[in-house]
């Protein structure tokens, strides 16, 4: 969606000034009680930088991707390593990590985009290896705010997730936005499983 990282490269300081500093800590913790000591993390989407810089401190080795060159820019500042500017899609790694945070981040895909993506993202992890997500909790997908969004109910992602071969929901809550002035708009938390194909 070349209008969605338009919109982040247009758009960048604003978007970090509103989610660097918000408390992100239940989640994090609970991903990475999830990793062993030394896990390696992909931070898929790491927009402002903010959880790559936390996993960081906590000891992990980090690889932070994100689809705008501005904010790639701006977060390797921020977190004092490179992120790589990249698009979900040419995500090609086998076997690498132990855990891939992708935080509000790859709910900018279309369903069929993101059918191919978590494949991709499932291919990048290790055997029994982890996937923190999350989506805005409706039925709607299209255009949004100058972006592009496919949100997801718990019923609507377990069907979806039924058709992604070697994946399965090991954990959701709901939370509502963390961004001061935006709390009645709710949120699905997902932790996803890698199992062994058959």
């Amino acid at each position: 969606m070349d209008y969605t990282i338009h919109y982040y490269n247009q758009n960048a300081e604003n978007f970090i000034a509103s989610t660097q500093n918000v408390d992100m800590h239940f989640a994090q913790d609970k991903f990475l009680s999830l990793l062993e000591s030394a896990g390696t993390i992909l931070d898929f989407g790491c927009g402002s930088g903010r959880d790559t810089k936390y996993f960081l401190e906590k000891g992990y080795p980090v690889t932070a991707t994100d689809g705008s060159s501005e904010l790639c820019r701006l977060a390797s500042i921020f977190t004092g390593i490179e992120v790589k500017e990249m698009l979900f899609q040419d995500l090609d790694e086998v076997d690498i990590y132990d855990g891939i945070w992708a935080c509000s981040s790859i709910l900018h895909l279309s369903k069929k985009e993101l059918y191919d993506v978590l494949g991709k993202m499932r291919n990048a992890l290790k055997n029994n290896g982890v996937i923190y997500t999350s989506f805005k909790y409706s039925e709607f997908e299209g255009e949004r705010n100058g972006r592009y969004f496919t949100d997801f109910t718990i019923d609507s992602f377990e069907k979806y997730i039924e058709n992604v071969e070697g994946l399965s929901i090991e954990e959701y809550w709901l939370t509502g936005d963390v961004r001061p002035g935006r709390g009645e708009e709710k949120w699905l938390n997902l932790i996803l499983r890698k199992n062994e194909i058959r």
